[in-house]
């Protein structure tokens, strides 16, 4: 398959792998060594295939002659995927707390979990309340504002409401 530098075509093979001393390309990742625009140093960036920006900017180190980078290796380079890759899934779990909230609330009728989903659309941002029994059960969803907040109290008086639409 092939590949580019950038990384944004498809997945490359191991024959299409990339393995310059400024430059990996493997396994839908991209490492590129570039020069520091901020001092006389040396960076890496990490892209993942697919991104328009990279998932880590780092430091790179100076090579013998202290003028040009160190070239790129397999343990250097599955370190910056091990690391980038640790970004990236603790960007997601960022995303998913901001997005996703959740509490429970003990009710005359047992306990109930209301979740609140906020769905960040450009031209249409809401977000799903939704009430599931104990067994999971969904017993109501109602859509809301996505500034609704969320919490033991508001669930609460929207369950002694019936479920109805928060005003």
């Amino acid at each position: 398959m092939p590949s580019n530098a950038t990384g944004g075509a498809e997945e490359p093979d191991a024959a299409a792998a990339v393995n310059e001393p400024r430059l990996w390309i493997i396994n839908g990742w991209t490492a590129r060594i570039i020069k520091n625009e901020d001092d006389e140093g040396w960076a890496v960036a990490m892209i993942k295939e697919g991104e328009s920006e990279p998932a880590l900017v780092g430091p790179w180190t100076m090579g013998r002659d202290k003028k040009n980078p160190k070239p790129l290796d397999v343990s250097a380079f599955n370190t910056l995927v091990k690391t980038a890759s640790e970004v990236l899934r603790r960007h997601q779990q960022q995303l998913h707390a901001l997005y996703h909230k959740s509490v429970t609330v003990d009710a005359p009728s047992g306990r109930i979990t209301v979740t609140l989903d906020i769905v960040p659309d450009e031209y249409d941002p809401h977000a799903l309340l939704a009430a599931n029994d104990a067994l999971g059960e969904p017993l109501a969803q109602v859509r809301v504002p996505p500034g609704f907040k969320l919490s033991v109290s508001s669930a609460g008086a929207w369950i002694d409401d019936d479920f109805r639409k928060p005003r």
